[in-house]
């Protein structure tokens, strides 16, 4: 049975609801990820995009990853809140941070990717699978 995820921005001008399970939890570690997040990485949940549905007008930027993958990301113009991510060349993947969910405490991470851009001070879960880059399957 699938669940329901619901969540936005901080300011609650942006929401969405997605109506299936992540394809992937994943903490990434590479540059992009950093500088949106602030921090050595950043959280992300991935869905199918047609499982989504979004309220509220977002503002996006557009950055290109370690891997030479175009990144949208999406935040609230209000508050700036990070609130999703996307990719045009993959239309069908949907990345929300568990921190602009409702129930945040759903994150169960399964990998780490770019281990190669990852600090020594940022400490994840070792008993995770850790890539040097993004896995392709």
């Amino acid at each position: 049975m699938n669940r329901s995820y619901t969540g936005g921005c901080a300011c609650g001008a942006i929401r969405y609801e997605i109506s299936g399970e992540p394809a992937v939890m994943i903490d990434c570690q590479c540059r992009q990820c950093q500088r949106d997040s602030g921090t050595g990485h950043q959280s992300h949940l991935t869905f199918v995009a047609a499982q989504v549905k979004v309220e509220g007008e977002v503002s996006r930027w557009q950055t290109v990853g370690d891997g030479g993958t175009v990144k949208r990301r999406a935040f609230c113009p209000t508050c700036g809140s990070s609130v999703y991510l996307t990719f045009p060349d993959m239309p069908d993947v949907f990345i929300v941070t568990p921190a602009s969910l409702d129930d945040p405490s759903c994150y169960k991470p399964q990998l780490v990717s770019w281990t190669a851009a990852g600090h020594a001070w940022d400490h994840l879960d070792p008993a995770l699978p850790k890539f040097d880059k993004m896995p392709t399957s």
